[in-house]
């Protein structure tokens, strides 16, 4: 399966939705949060300025269109000055980092971070093992987000996540209706306690959000919320899917790694987290 999904493919999938997803959020969350983006040798260079959490400023989607040089990475990192950012992530798969990066990000002041590894699956495998999986536990379900909710449901991703609910929460329930976003939510007894999304871009569906509020997690709620999102994948013609997780450090557990290895995704490749700081000396 990995050598029939290049990188090229994994990586722009990713990035488009990054893009996406972000660049949707209402204006007013924008300027509160100092969200700009821009294209930059061929990736997405996103900044968020003022994000408590850390996650949100990332440049990713690069070596696919142009080769990832000193020239772009360094009109990446000048770009984050020109915005007052204080950090972000460079995201470039291993296939992509040319000979001399270990000078690059020396010249930049990059350092390594933790390590993400992507995830690929046929659309037609993740439905067929779903068919053998058990359904999620009593009072829990699984269906399409209904418009209305999708404040309360941009919140339920905010709170699984660990992240403010103020600003977070408009920004995440805007993506719910925009086009190309398939928004999921799993309930229990009426409650929304589980969120999973996805972006489709041709015949690639974009995994993302996939989270249960601590409360309601060990009923099956994740691995049903993968599910559905590979069933209207399918469904709407698409034969990839693609997702990221945190890699397992010895002695660790990641669930979301091993409920997607349980529906058929198979990793394609780890990736490193790169850390661009303005100031790294601090």
């Amino acid at each position: 399966m990995n050598a029939l999904v290049p990188p090229s493919v994994t990586e722009q999938s990713e990035a488009e939705a990054m893009f996406r997803f972000e660049t949707a959020a209402p204006e007013s969350v924008r300027q509160a949060l100092g969200m700009t983006a821009a294209r930059i040798g061929g990736g997405v260079v996103l900044s968020m300025r003022n994000d408590p959490t850390t996650y949100w400023s990332k440049a990713l989607g690069f070596g696919v269109t142009t080769p990832v040089t000193a020239d772009v990475i360094g009109e990446v990192c000048d770009f984050y000055r020109s915005q007052d950012n204080p950090r972000a992530v460079i995201q470039i798969a291993p296939a992509f980092l040319p000979g001399d990066w270990d000078d690059i990000r020396g010249r930049e002041g990059i350092t390594e971070g933790s390590s993400w590894v992507k995830l690929v699956c046929p659309a037609d495998e993740a439905v067929a093992r779903a068919e053998a999986v058990e359904p999620p536990g009593a009072g829990m379900r699984v269906a399409p987000l209904e418009p209305e909710r999708a404040r309360e449901w941009g919140a339920v991703v905010t709170r699984a996540f660990g992240m403010p609910e103020e600003h977070y929460a408009q920004m995440t329930a805007a993506s719910a209706g925009t086009p190309g976003w398939h928004p999921f939510a799993a309930w229990l007894d009426g409650e929304i306690v589980g969120t999973g999304t996805m972006h489709v871009r041709g015949e690639t569906a974009q995994m993302f959000a996939g989270a249960v509020l601590p409360h309601a997690r060990k009923r099956g709620g994740q691995t049903a919320l993968l599910a559905a999102r590979a069933r209207k994948a399918r469904e709407l013609g698409c034969r990839v899917l693609v997702a990221e997780t945190g890699a397992e450090a010895p002695g660790t557990h990641n669930s979301s790694l091993h409920n997607m290895l349980r529906l058929g995704f198979e990793v394609a490749y780890e990736r490193r987290n790169w850390i661009w700081q303005a100031s790294p000396e601090a």
